[in-house]
C-alpha cells in the first residue's frame, strides 16, 4: 500500500512540476504589466505600433495594442528628429530581423534632421526612442531557440528528493 501511493505521489508531484514549468516559459518576466487578453500563439509578443507620430508620447498613447504576426521577432523604432532634438515623426512596429539590419543613425543633409533606428525583442520593450548611437541599437535579450532539455533534466532531482521527503514522513 505505501508503493501504491508512493508512486501515486509521485507522478501527481510530476504533473504539478510539469505544468509550473510549461506557465513559466511563456511568462515575460521584463514586462511591466502581463497581457490581458491569451497569447495567440507561443512566444507571442506585442509592440507599441505608430506611424509618423508626432512624437514618442503620442506614438506609445494612441498604440494599437494587438499582438505581432507569427513571422516577426522584434520590434522596430525610427525617430526623425532636429538636429536640436526635437521630434518630427516617430514610427514602431513589428520587425522581422532583416527589416532590423539598419540600425543606428544617420544625418540626412537632405532635409537637416537625424534618422534612429532601434530594434528589440520582448514584450513592449519598445518604449523609448532612439536618440544617438548609444541606444540606436538591436537590443536581443532572449533566445529564439532554446531547447528544453535541461529544464527537464534539472527537475528530475527536486521531483525525487521531494518525494524521498514525502515518502518518509
Amino acid at each position: 500500500m505505501q508503493i501504491l501511493n508512493f508512486l501515486v505521489l509521485c507522478v501527481f508531484h510530476f504533473f504539478i512540476t510539469l505544468k509550473h514549468r510549461t506557465f513559466a516559459k511563456n511568462v515575460n518576466f521584463n514586462n511591466v504589466r502581463p497581457p490581458a487578453d491569451p497569447t495567440p500563439f507561443p512566444n507571442s509578443f506585442k509592440c507599441f505600433t505608430c506611424e509618423k507620430s508626432s512624437d514618442n508620447y503620442n506614438c506609445n498613447r494612441w498604440a494599437e495594442d494587438k499582438w505581432c504576426p507569427p513571422n516577426t521577432h522584434y520590434c522596430k523604432t525610427v525617430h526623425h528628429f532636429t538636429t536640436h532634438g526635437k521630434s518630427k515623426s516617430v514610427t514602431k512596429k513589428c520587425a522581422t530581423r532583416v527589416e532590423c539590419h539598419n540600425v543606428g543613425c544617420r544625418h540626412h543633409r537632405d532635409s537637416g534632421h537625424m534618422e534612429c533606428i532601434s530594434c528589440c525583442d520582448g514584450m513592449i520593450c519598445n518604449v523609448d526612442v532612439p536618440t544617438n548611437h548609444t541606444n540606436a541599437i538591436f537590443n536581443v535579450q532572449r533566445s529564439h531557440r532554446k531547447s528544453d532539455a535541461h529544464r527537464v533534466t534539472a527537475l528530475i532531482p527536486t521531483m525525487l528528493l521531494t518525494t524521498w521527503i514525502l515518502f518518509i514522513l
